[in-house]
């Protein structure tokens, strides 16, 4: 089983990827996933006033939740983050610096990563687990051959691609993945509440079952 230290363990390993939320919206759409299950919630930092809205993510959350920032990419942003009291900062690739910043100042880093040099390198950097991003670009057999020379109870998080349907994450839970990171299937700017909550139901449905399962 993966280490995940990191969360209580009562978190679902599921991160929401809000990309293009605003700041008028991120509580709304965030209570909503919530509620469904998905409590571990990212807003990339090249959506609209997201220093804004992971702000309010805190004030409102962070007391009970791992909220935080997406698409890190540099130790500049990883500060203005750690301004805001987020505790999450998840990156799209590896950025030794950006790690070691983020890990020093008790944050949740899960940096991408797609080789096992960048996996090993971000381990040694003091990344919390890894994002496994395009997952659609390394393929289920490399994620396989990584996992298995990565060591024990590394928390590995495929990223891209992955939705409601079983065949997006099973063959990841039997070769070892912790959870998922999960963008456009579930959240979309300007989604209804209705659709929003349907599809976060439809997720945490698939995860706790195959969960079961495997």
């Amino acid at each position: 089983m993966s280490n995940l230290n990191f969360i209580d363990k009562s978190t679902r390993p599921l991160i929401a990827i809000l990309r293009g939320v605003t700041e008028n919206d991120v509580l709304d759409v965030s209570k909503v996933l919530i509620e469904e299950g998905i409590s571990i919630i990212e807003v990339p930092l090249n959506s609209p006033n997201a220093l804004r809205s992971i702000e309010y993510l805190v004030e409102t959350f962070g007391d009970r939740y791992l909220v935080g920032a997406g698409t890190v990419t540099n130790v500049e942003e990883v500060d203005a983050v750690i301004s805001t009291g987020a505790k999450l900062i998840v990156t799209p690739n590896f950025n030794a610096a950006v790690v070691e910043r983020a890990s020093r100042a008790g944050c949740v880093c899960l940096p991408g990563v797609v080789t096992p040099t960048e996996a090993f390198a971000a381990l040694a950097a003091g990344a919390h687990g890894l994002k496994l991003f395009p997952v659609t670009q390394m393929g289920f057999e490399n994620f396989k051959a990584l996992m298995s020379v990565l060591p024990k109870g590394t928390a590995c998080f495929p990223v891209g691609g992955i939705s409601a349907e079983e065949a997006t994450m099973a063959p990841y839970l039997t070769a070892g993945a912790a959870g998922f990171g999960i963008g456009s299937s579930l959240y979309t700017a300007g989604l209804s509440t209705q659709e929003l909550r349907k599809r976060a139901q439809e997720i945490v449905s698939t995860f706790d079952r195959l969960c079961k399962a495997y």
